[in-house]
């Protein structure tokens, strides 16, 4: 989508201006028309490095190759990027279409900085190779200056919350040797003189951040400043004014991002080097910030404006590897104006992604399969929350935040019960999840009110949105008790989970166990009856999902529970929110094997209840008609039984490290079977509970959470789930080759559970310390209710570059670094929380 975001930059005689919105979408308050067409200077470096590889601009000289093995369609920073990486992993006939010149687009505008600490360790990481790309390979490889000016980067807090969370940035940045120093009002003073600090909290300072010049003029303007005897100050972003300034040459640039972008709906496909008329009655806002930053500012002239168009995604992360739809199809785009600094890692991974079908890092935060296909084709959704994503794009990162934008999109038949009984639900791809319930109140999620931008009325006293404001911090939230009150209940007697959301699909046919063998790294072919707690793995070993898989016996009548089919079944149970990346990864393996079976999606037809505590058993056994001893049903089995007269397919298990079954209901059956479970367990003191209960439950028994403490880049291994892979086994399986290789040579980390006696508030991306020298950061973090300790789980590594083995692990002495303070802390090899895992066996 296009959105229209404005930027001034402003110069020795005045600001200079950027408009930088995307939406794609209509213009909304004011109509925006391109103006003017600028003519951009050749970038030739990275196009120069490509041995083998060419560059096809628009014109009569340079006909099209009649073969390649790979075709970049985009001569931006991630199409120049991708072919450069192309070109270093050897693929020698890739070529690069672009129908205008090198940095069309939105590149040629961009203000070109480079940031290096983000919320977001893999992020780090892509920014990292950026700066290594531009700032020293390039050159030496090429003679050629890229326009790399390190002058550092300083980031503003006006308020506590602000430089909380540059403080974690800090602490994130140690893990990666990224320095960073917090300095006071009067430090930042001496470091920018300019600088108004009069209501300044402190900054955060980052002396190796720097500019990037997309369209090789700041070597120019290097050159001249220098020669003038000019100063490079760092630059500057003050996110709670909502504004950048930035040096360029003898000119500073401002700009920023507001709450009412222009949608731009119609894109004309010969668009390539236009810019807009700058708003100044948006644009003044900007103005305001920067002036009372740099009040220096107000008495500058304006030397020239710069205002064009830029792309935002739905949930602010770029949309990166194989169209779900077309297969061979990559994407790289949509990079909510981080396309230059995220351009050199991202680059790298997409090239990877090209020629090994796989990325080296985990990118599944922008991988294109992460949205359901219902949102991807919803235009509403689509334009609601790419203009939330603009407009929160300077807003702090909180541990607990939700969209207000998109929302109800896909609600479970529990849905309007749960909220009239204090759900406080959270967003997750579409569906509404129970988050926590507030019994005090009903907080319903409203429509999208756009912040009471174009015109629109701002909701008043609006329940949902003040609850979620409440939470908008870095210490305990407060409704901190509210969440342990539903620890304790599932742990003193039980707790019902509304777990509808997840993804239920049937693995079908004649292969279908050919395609279980290879997919699952467990064995997951036992009798019918049985369910399996599995991971699948990518060729690297890395992980790309975790699971159970049942085992199924043919449905004499075809129905959401008992679908009818030749040869084997399977029936898959997914965490909803990675569902759709699920599907993707199945079908892609489906396709490159030529299995004849059929995968079939019931997530819409199914609900599903989680039955968790002590008392499970003596509630369930009376709305159940079934015995629920350990002899009749054994823990990871499942039957069909009926629920208060409806058929469902119950299975025990557990995700919170209980005693407990998860009763898997049609649809229409859902509301009826939950209200039957609520009356049996009100004798027993049976509550409701939500995900922030089984983030902390699960954390507790150790339990791994996809995408948290198990990624694409971790293997079962170094996760501590070597009982997941079928070792024992002669049966290959996907990923096991690069296992049975890492079982030999022993593995350069592995997962530790951390925790900490001082009741401290950790959320992830804390620096993990031992023996005075870091060694990781936190991936996952929370409260343990049952133990009364922060538990944390991070990857350590040896900084010697030796082995982790278990005596590693446990020879040293740890502590947890949050916002720039350590606390001591114990490591564990088992879980802190029942480490004989009895409870799941019924042994209280």
């Amino acid at each position: 989508m296009a959105l229209l975001s404005r930027a001034l930059r402003i110069a020795a005689t005045g600001p200079q201006g950027r408009c930088a919105h995307n939406l794609g979408l209509q213009p909304l308050a004011r109509e925006a028309r391109p103006t003017t067409e600028k003519n951009v200077p050749y970038q030739r470096t990275l196009k120069e490095e490509v041995q083998g590889s060419s560059v096809v601009t628009q014109g009569p000289s340079q006909p099209l190759p009649r073969t390649a093995d790979v075709v970049v369609i985009g001569g931006g920073s991630l199409g120049c990027q991708t072919l450069y990486h192309l070109a270093k992993l050897g693929v020698g006939q890739a070529v690069l279409l672009e129908r205008e010149r090198l940095t069309s687009g939105t590149t040629w505008h961009t203000a070109g900085l480079l940031w290096q600490l983000r919320p977001s360790d893999v992020e780090v990481e892509l920014l990292a190779h950026t700066r290594q790309v531009v700032s020293h390979d390039l050159e030496k490889e090429t003679g050629l200056h890229t326009g790399w000016i390190q002058n550092g980067g300083l980031f503003i807090a006006s308020n506590r919350q602000r430089l909380d969370e540059y403080k974690r940035l800090m602490s994130l940045g140690k893990a990666y040797g990224v320095e960073s120093h917090v300095l006071s009002p009067a430090e930042t003073k001496d470091l920018y003189p300019l600088m108004n600090v009069d209501d300044l909290y402190g900054t955060l300072y980052v002396p190796q951040d720097g500019t990037m010049d997309p369209a090789g003029t700041c070597t120019t303007l290097t050159r001249a400043a220098v020669a003038r005897g000019a100063q490079n100050m760092p630059n500057v972003r003050d996110h709670d004014a909502s504004v950048y300034l930035r040096l360029q040459g003898d000119a500073l640039s401002v700009g920023g991002y507001e709450a009412n972008p222009i949608f731009w709906e119609e894109v004309s496909d010969k668009f390539a080097f236009g810019l807009f008329d700058l708003d100044w009655d948006v644009f003044t806002q900007h103005i305001e910030g920067a002036i009372n930053r740099v009040p220096v500012l107000e008495k500058t002239g304006i030397k020239s404006t710069v205002c064009g168009p830029e792309s935002f995604t739905p949930d602010h992360k770029p949309l990166m590897g194989e169209a779900p739809e077309l297969r061979g199809f990559f994407l790289g785009c949509g990079f909510n104006s981080a396309g230059m600094m995220l351009g050199g890692g991202c680059g790298h991974e997409l090239a990877n992604w090209i020629v090994h079908g796989r990325p080296e890092k985990d990118m599944y935060s922008y991988d294109i399969r992460r949205f359901h296909r219902s949102l991807t084709d919803h235009s509403l959704w689509i334009r609601e929350r790419s203009h939330e994503s603009y407009a929160k794009n300077y807003s702090v990162v909180f541990p607990h935040d939700e969209p207000l934008a998109g929302r109800n999109m896909r609600k479970d038949p529990l849905h309007e019960e749960l909220l009239r009984q204090g759900c406080v639900f959270q967003e997750r791809q579409g569906w509404e999840r129970p988050g926590w319930f507030n019994p005090q109140e009903t907080a319903p999620v409203l429509d999208y009110d756009y912040y009471g931008a174009y015109g629109k009325q701002a909701h008043r006293d609006y329940a949902y949105s003040r609850l979620l404001g409440a939470e908008y911090t870095f210490d305990f939230p407060p409704h901190h008790h509210m969440i342990r009150e539903e620890c304790l209940a599932c742990r003193g007697a039980a707790a019902v989970f509304n777990m509808s959301y997840f993804g239920k699909f049937y693995l079908l046919g004649v292969d279908a166990r050919k395609a279980a063998d290879w997919l699952f790294s467990a064995d997951v072919n036992r009798p019918p009856g049985s369910t399996v707690y599995t991971c699948m793995l990518n060729h690297r070993g890395g992980t790309e999902s975790d699971l159970t898989v049942s085992r199924l016996t043919p449905g004499t009548q075809a129905s959401p529970l008992t679908p009818s089919f030749e040869g084997d079944g399977y029936y898959l149970a997914i965490g909803g929110a990675v569902a759709q990346h699920n599907w993707s990864h199945i079908t892609t393996v489906l396709q490159d094997q030529k299995f004849r079976c059929q995968l079939m999606d019931s997530s819409e037809d199914l609900g599903m209840l989680s039955i968790q505590g002590p008392a499970s058993r003596a509630i369930l056994q009376d709305v159940l008609d079934a015995d629920l001893s350990n002899e009749a049903f054994p823990f990871s089995t499942h039957q069909l039984v009926k629920a208060a007269g409806h058929l469902v397919r119950a299975i025990r298990l557990s995700f919170v490290g209980e005693l407990g079954w998860e009763l898997h209901v049609p649809r229409a059956s859902c509301l009826p079977v939950y209200q039957a479970v609520m009356a049996a367990g009100t004798k027993h003191g049976l509550v409701n509970a939500g995900y922030r209960a089984i983030d902390s439950l699960s954390i507790e028994k150790g339990y791994r959470h996809w995408h948290a403490d198990l990624r694409p880049d971790d293997s079962p291994l170094e996760a501590g789930l070597a009982f997941t892979c079928k070792f024992k086994s002669s049966v290959p399986f996907l990923g096991r080759e690069a296992l049975e290789k890492q079982r030999a040579t022993g593995l350069y980390r592995r997962l530790v559970c951390l925790t900490v006696e001082k009741e401290v508030p950790m959320f992830g991306l804390e620096a993990i310390w031992r023996n005075g020298q870091v060694v990781g950061h936190v991936r996952r973090a929370d409260f343990g209710f049952t133990v009364n300790k922060t538990i944390a789980y991070g990857y350590i590594r040896d900084p010697s570059g030796g082995l982790v083995s278990l005596d590693f692990v446990k020879s040293g002495e740890y502590a947890l670094e949050r916002m720039g303070v350590t606390y001591p802390a114990q490591v564990h090899l088992k879980s802190p929380f029942d480490p004989d895992n009895k409870r799941v066996k019924g042994i209280y």
